[in-house]
């Protein structure tokens, strides 16, 4: 495991350094990554939260040359930095925004939407957009072609699994995006926090392989438990979870049930859900 000094860019390849914000925690783990594509004409990928130490420490490293500021999406780990480091640097923001469902940043406006597999390309990199809706709706990849390496925010996230929130969360819009990274040549993972991940295939398939075998355990805790709420579910499909982060946990296990519901093996009727296959 790789160290994660705040404030210190950390080179990945000769292109992509990475800078770590000082915001860890159980959702965030080391810290929410900032990733600086090119030295001449630079990109940054996720600007992150806005703490002083960190908007100073990405504004010292890239001085005038900051040219783009892209964000994978817009939760408040993100992009809130965004706005300050554009105000310092004159770089575009580039980014899709969604209606605010109570975890979206407020402050990331005025940006320029990015279309899937639109490219930016310089002397020293190509930045590729991959869109990738699931653990939110306006999510985004980027992949540098150069280095097959994939920025992943948190798609991918080094170390844990991400919180899918309805209804700007969609699970099965999530496996799909799972599904599509074994359709590129990639060698490394960026995630949004934690280190870099090798093997990105194999670890596509586990997260893949992991998100099934949940569901089953939603269908098989259905089937047993009859029809009940959330609430019900919740201990029994993440006994293998910390009770501490069941709250959060019963968020995804919501999308589990709405993909059920869609795929016609569940139904609801006000908070209580109903397997039915």
């Amino acid at each position: 495991m790789s160290e994660f000094p705040y404030g210190v860019p950390v080179e990945l390849t000769p292109r992509v350094r990475r800078l770590t914000a000082p915001n860890s925690g159980p959702m965030t783990g080391p810290g929410t990554n900032s990733y600086l594509i090119g030295h001449e004409r630079i990109a940054l990928v996720d600007p992150g939260p806005v703490i002083d130490s960190h908007i100073d420490a990405l504004v010292d490293t890239v001085a005038d040359r900051l040219k783009w500021i892209f964000v994978t999406h817009t939760h408040r780990d993100h992009s809130p930095a965004a706005k300050a480091v554009a105000a310092a640097t004159g770089a575009e923001l580039i980014g899709n925004i969604i209606p605010n469902d109570g975890f979206q940043d407020p402050t990331f406006v005025e940006a320029r939407a990015v279309a899937d597999d639109e490219c930016l390309s310089t002397d020293e990199f190509t930045l590729r957009a991959v869109h990738t809706p699931g653990h939110v709706a306006n999510h985004v990849c980027y992949l540098i072609e150069e280095d097959r390496m994939l920025i992943t925010g948190d798609h991918v996230m080094g170390g844990s699994t991400v919180v899918i929130i309805p209804p700007a969360g969609d699970m099965a819009q999530y496996i799909r995006s799972l599904e599509r990274m074994l359709d590129y040549d990639l060698t490394h993972l960026a995630p949004g926090h934690g280190d870099l991940i090798d093997a990105p295939h194999a670890e596509a398939r586990r997260l893949i392989a992991h998100r099934l075998k949940r569901e089953r355990k939603v269908s098989d805790a259905l089937a047993v438990a009859g029809p009940c709420p959330i609430s019900t579910l919740v201990p029994i499909v993440y006994d293998d979870v910390d009770q501490s982060l069941h709250t959060m946990a019963a968020k995804s296990l919501h999308a589990h049930l709405l993909k059920l519901v869609t795929d016609g093996r569940a139904s609801v009727d006000g908070e209580v859900w109903t397997l039915t296959d």
